[in-house]
C-alpha cells in the first residue's frame, strides 16, 4: 500500500516555515487531525476537514481511516517525542511518510550554543518530574520538555531539594516563532514564577557542595534509602545487581522488596529498565513508595501482596531477585516457572535453613552458589578491630532456553 498518512512537524512559524513537500500534502489532505493550536496555523486555503484530538488522547479517529489521505500535525519533529512515534508502532513505514521540522530540542540547542549530541533529553509531558532526580550529575547539560507553564518553577524546586540550586537554567519559550523568549537564572533563585505552556528548560547541573553524590553505578550508599533495617547492604546489593546483569528493557520481579533498593538500582541502570516490586508490609511499601521518587524511578510499580500469591498474575519477567522468603512453600518454584527463558534469577540468604533450600534448588536446576563474607573497621578501645557482618549465600542461575 503506498502511503495514506502524512506526518507533518509544523512549528510556532506555522504554515509559511513548512517546505513545500508538507504544504502539498496538507493541501491535498481529505482530513487533517492536530490540537487547536496546531490547527490555528493553518490558513484559509487549506479546505480539507480540521479535526481534533479526542479526549482522552487517542489514535483510533485517524487509524479508522486507513487508505485515505490523511495529513497529522505535529510539534517540530514527530519523531522526536512527538505523535509520530506513537502513529510509527501501529503505521507499516511504508504507508506513512514523516515530514519534519527542527525539534524544540534541537533550536534550543542552536540558540544556546550546545552540541546536541552532548546533551541529556528528557520528555515532562505527562511524565512525573521525579525521574529528573535520576540525571543530575554536575556537568551534565539537560535540556527538559515541559510538560506546562508550571514547569520551570516545580523544576526549580526539585533541584534546590536534590543539592542542586546553583545550576544554572534556562528557559526557551515559543522557540521559531515570532513570540520566542529566553530567560534564564539558577534554581536557587529562580525568579520565573509563571511560563508559557509551550517551552523547554535547559539545565547546566551542578551540585552543592552539601549535596549527596550518588553514582550511576549499582551500590549507591545505604542512607540514600529510608528504611526499617530490611535493605540489602551497598556491597551484598552491588554484587547482586552485578549477577543480576540488567539489560536495557528488561523486567525485573523483586519479590519480598522491602525498601526497595535492588528495584530502584535496577532501573537506574537504563532507562527503560522496569521492575515490578512485591512488598506486603504497609510500613515498607511506604519505604518503596519514598525511595523510588526520591531516586529518580517513579516509574517503579509497587505490588502490593505476599509471595507467592500475589506473583500469579504479574507480566512474566526476565530476571528475578528474591532477598526474602525464599523458605515459604511455592516462592521458588513458581518464580522459576514464570522467569522468562534464558533468565536469571538470584535470590540471598542468611538463615541455614534459607541456604539449604536454596541448595536442594541448585541440585535440580544448576546454577552457582557463593558465600560472600564482608567485614568492617570499627573501634575497639583505642585501636580498630574487623567485625564480621552476617555470611550471605547467593545462588545465581540461568533458566535454560528450552525450558
Amino acid at each position: 500500500m503506498a502511503p495514506w498518512l502524512t506526518v507533518v512537524g509544523i512549528g510556532e512559524d506555522g504554515f509559511s516555515g513548512l517546505g513545500k513537500p508538507a504544504r502539498r500534502a496538507l493541501l491535498g489532505a481529505a482530513r487533517i487531525f492536530g490540537s487547536p493550536r496546531q490547527l490555528a496555523l493553518l490558513p484559509r486555503c487549506i479546505v480539507g476537514e480540521r479535526l481534533q484530538w479526542p479526549s482522552p488522547f487517542s489514535l483510533a479517529p485517524v487509524l479508522a481511516l486507513r487508505g485515505e489521505p490523511v495529513c497529522v500535525l505535529a510539534s517540530g519533529d514527530p519523531m522526536f517525542y512527538g505523535v509520530g512515534a506513537s502513529l510509527a508502532r501501529q503505521v507499516p513505514a511504508e504507508q506513512m511518510h514523516v515530514l519534519s521540522s527542527p525539534s524544540s530540542c534541537a533550536l534550543a540547542a542552536a540558540r544556546l550554543g550546545w552540541p546536541l549530541q552532548d546533551v541529556q533529553v528528557l520528555s515532562l509531558v505527562a511524565r512525573p518530574l521525579a525521574a529528573l532526580t535520576a540525571q543530575l550529575y554536575t556537568g551534565v547539560r539537560l535540556l527538559l520538555l515541559s510538560n506546562d507553564g508550571d514547569s520551570p518553577a516545580q523544576i526549580a524546586a526539585l533541584l534546590r531539594e536534590r543539592g542542586f540550586a546553583p545550576s544554572r537554567m534556562h528557559l526557551l519559550e515559543h522557540l521559531g516563532g515570532s513570540d520566542e523568549r529566553h530567560l534564564s537564572g539558577t534554581a536557587e533563585d529562580w525568579p520565573h514564577a509563571q511560563a508559557a505552556a509551550l517551552n523547554v528548560v535547559a539545565i547546566e547541573c551542578l551540585a552543592s557542595p552539601t549535596a549527596v553524590r550518588l553514582s550511576p553505578t549499582a551500590g549507591l550508599p545505604d542512607n540514600a534509602f529510608r528504611h526499617d533495617g530490611q535493605l540489602t547492604k551497598r556491597d551484598v546489593r552491588a554484587i547482586t545487581l552485578a549477577r543480576l546483569a540488567p539489560q536495557p528493557g528488561e523486567l525485573l520481579w523483586d519479590v519480598g522488596a522491602g525498601c526497595g533498593s535492588i528495584g530502584i538500582e535496577w532501573m537506574r541502570s537504563h532507562p527503560s529498565c522496569r521492575t515490578l516490586a512485591i512488598e506486603a508490609d504497609t510500613g515498607r511499601q511506604a519505604f518503596i513508595e519514598h525511595n523510588r521518587d526520591a531516586l529518580g524511578v517513579p516509574g517503579l510499580q509497587l505490588v502490593r501482596g505476599k509471595a507467592p500469591q500475589a506473583l500469579s498474575a504479574l507480566e512474566r519477567p526476565d530476571a528475578i531477585f528474591i532477598g526474602g522468603g525464599v523458605t515459604r512453600e511455592g516462592v521458588l518454584s513458581l518464580c522459576w516457572q514464570q522467569l522468562r527463558p534464558g533468565g536469571r534469577l538470584v535470590a540471598n540468604a542468611v538463615t541455614l535453613q534459607s541456604e539449604l533450600t536454596l541448595a536442594h534448588f541448585r541440585e535440580q536446576h544448576g546454577g552457582e552458589l557463593t558465600r560472600i563474607h564482608l567485614a568492617q573497621t570499627q573501634p575497639l578501645g583505642a585501636f580498630d578491630t574487623w567485625r564480621q557482618a552476617l555470611p550471605i549465600t547467593l545462588l545465581d542461575v540461568v533458566k535454560p532456553l528450552d525450558a
